[in-house]
């Protein structure tokens, strides 16, 4: 039969066991691994966004310009097929800046900017404007020119020094 002392010694025991396991159980939970691995992504995260914006910029309106002026040289290519291999006249064989949709021929005229109004509607919506915004009055940013043996060269200036240009 157990006594009151036996009892006691056995509760002691017990106790003494358990703070046993609890002073030596080492190594984190799964939730605080987790926890610490999602704080450190956030915080990279910010890190890289904060370090260096401009270029995230610079890049996004290089992309941008780079598909304006696929879009360009596409709508001219539609005109040239359309009119049995004709280059249109407005389009000289210097380098020139193209004349925004909604100038008159009488406003792009006078600062030397190609006219491309006849590609509105039919083959472009509207001829697309450079993301910072074009250097002259009623101008996109973006220059064509006609190349030997009647080739489309289309140009946009990028962000860095380089330029951003494709030939059809």
């Amino acid at each position: 039969m157990l006594t009151a002392r036996s009892l006691g010694e056995r509760s002691r025991l017990i106790l003494k066991s358990q703070r046993y396991h609890m002073n030596n159980k080492k190594g984190f939970t799964l939730i605080e691994v987790l926890l610490v691995v999602a704080i450190i992504a956030i915080i990279a995260g910010i890190v890289i966004l904060a370090v260096n914006p401009k270029k995230q910029l610079d890049e996004s309106n290089d992309a941008r310009r780079r598909a304006d002026v696929n879009t360009i040289l596409n709508g001219v290519y539609q005109y040239v097929i359309d009119n049995g291999g004709r280059v249109p006249s407005a389009i000289l064989g210097t380098t020139t800046q193209i004349c925004a949709t909604g100038a008159s021929s009488t406003q792009c005229t006078p600062f030397g900017l190609v006219d491309l109004g006849f590609l509105s509607d039919r083959y472009i919506v509207s001829v697309p404007i450079d993301p910072l915004g074009a250097t002259t009055t009623d101008g996109t940013g973006y220059y064509i020119e006609k190349t030997v043996g009647n080739r489309i060269r289309v140009s946009a200036p990028a962000s860095a020094t380089s330029t951003i240009s494709a030939t059809r």
